[in-house]
């Protein structure tokens, strides 16, 4: 941990109120009382985007804005599986400095972690800060608030099932990623030097973060094998097996583009079951409910998600079986209406819809625009009108250059991609979330440079 917030609470003194934009918010009550405190919970795709568009418009709208987050630096998510294969260094070129965010759109960075809730009082409870050798560097202490957002995303939900906590990895973070990388890399360096393989890895669940890390492990294992001298004689160095309990891949999109899906990624050596039940992990393989175990040097939980489990603990706000915030048509929640939850903590049931907004990307992105417009108005007393989500389609990654969906472009009728064509859709994705917080020069430039620094480098990350 590089930087610290400077401890404060109400008997000791806290940074001035003349604190350029971009320091570390204060967690004391030493507050402007002119100003009105939103603070943000979270700095994922939403959660980011929303204090970057809300501080563009803080110094006029007399609004104070503060992003919370327990690390310093931002990567979205859609891009673990790249991260983890390595076929994408989570770098400079990736990683988002939430520090050099908040000086530039006006809002400031706390370090920190959600601990409580005292809705009494409008504090927010933070939990102790500790180093990577466990030394504790700012105790528990409370963060004022006047409106609160929470948008703390969701985590692998492991259904129970014996043996994942210790033996399977997951991909919520980019250090679960990195960590990914590097039990991958050692996995492929004892295959060389036993003389053994091919490399197995089971990864469980067929959505859209299973199916991608599934065709992306393929290109990048083989790309690993090419330096060495026995992995390298197997056609294919490595075995995936993609196990989902369901009787299809990629339940979120038609049911056509997942057979396609599930044709290619058997065209590419992938063993697919659907309708089997993991009903254990061991260090070495994995048990179905049919019996049948799978060898497997890395395992990847990857079947389903809920919410963090702090969110059932504060003070009252009403979650549901998957421990999401309960929310309105206007993201408040049900007992507070000066909390407000997005993304893939909160669920939140439109007009007239038979099923709550879907936790992807895109929908936290939408809230994200809706909420800094909506926020402005909540803090001046203004009425709100209800969220509207727009389902733009889905786009999955299947390799570098490829990937496979069905997006609206604003037509109002679904368009088939596939191949190429869809891979650079799926690219354009995340171009609009960088527009979003860079701006379009500053895009383009890291663009540019992410793509210079490319062409001297490995196509994988080896190290």
């Amino acid at each position: 941990m590089t930087f610290l917030s400077r401890r404060t609470t109400p008997d000791t003194p806290g940074p001035s109120r003349d604190q350029a934009p971009g320091s570390f918010a204060p967690a004391g009550d030493e507050r402007d009382l002119r100003l009105h405190r939103v603070v943000i919970v979270g700095g994922g795709a939403g959660g980011l985007e929303l204090a970057a568009r809300l501080g563009d418009r803080a110094a006029r709208e007399r609004i104070e804005v503060v992003l919370i987050d327990e690390d310093l630096t931002h990567v979205w998510k859609p891009l673990l599986h790249e991260i983890a294969a390595g076929t994408l260094d989570a770098g400079s070129q990736t990683e988002i400095s939430f520090l050099q965010q908040a000086r530039r759109h006006g809002f400031r960075f706390h370090l920190g972690r959600m601990d409580g809730l005292d809705r009494a009082r409008r504090h927010l409870w933070l939990g102790a800060l500790v180093d990577d050798e466990g030394r504790e560097i700012a105790p528990r202490r409370p963060m004022p608030y006047d409106t609160l957002v929470i948008a703390v995303g969701s985590e692998v939900n492991d259904f129970g099932t014996p043996g994942v906590r210790e033996h399977a990895m997951r991909l919520d973070s980019a250090h679960d990623a990195r960590r990914f990388h590097r039990r991958l890399l050692a996995a492929c360096a004892q295959a060389e030097i036993q003389e053994r393989g091919p490399v197995d890895i089971v990864i469980v669940g067929g959505g859209a973060t299973g199916v991608e890390l599934a065709a992306e492990l393929v290109d990048a294992v083989a790309e690993i094998a090419s330096y060495g001298e026995h992995l390298r004689r197997f056609e294919r160095p490595v075995r995936v097996h993609l196990v989902e309990a369901g009787p299809r891949l990629l339940a979120a999109l038609p049911e056509d583009l997942a057979r396609s899906a599930h044709r290619d990624l058997e065209h590419r050596g992938v063993s697919v079951r659907v309708g089997e039940r993991v009903t254990q992990v061991q260090a070495d393989r994995v048990v179905l409910a049919s019996g049948a175990h799978l060898p497997s040097a890395i395992t990847v939980w990857a079947a389903g998600i809920r919410a963090p489990e702090v969110l059932t603990r504060l003070d009252g706000l009403e979650t549901n079986k998957q421990r999401q915030l309960v929310v309105t048509p206007t993201l408040q929640t049900t007992t507070d209406p000066q909390v407000f939850a997005m993304g893939d903590c909160a669920s939140c049931m439109l007009p007239g819809q038979d099923a709550p907004v879907p936790p992807r990307a895109q929908a936290a992105q939408q809230e994200a625009d809706w909420l800094a417009r909506a926020l402005v108005d909540h803090v001046h007393g203004r009425a709100i009108r209800p969220f509207e989500y727009r389902d733009r389609g889905a786009l999955v990654s299947l390799g570098t250059r490829d990937a496979i969906g069905r997006v609206d472009p604003g037509t109002g009728r679904r368009v088939t991609l596939a191949g190429l064509q869809a891979r650079w859709a799926y690219w354009l994705v995340q171009r609009k979330h960088l527009l979003a917080l860079h701006g379009l020069f500053r895009t383009v430039m890291a663009t540019l440079g992410s793509w210079l620094a490319g062409r001297s480098q490995p196509r994988v990350k080896l190290h």
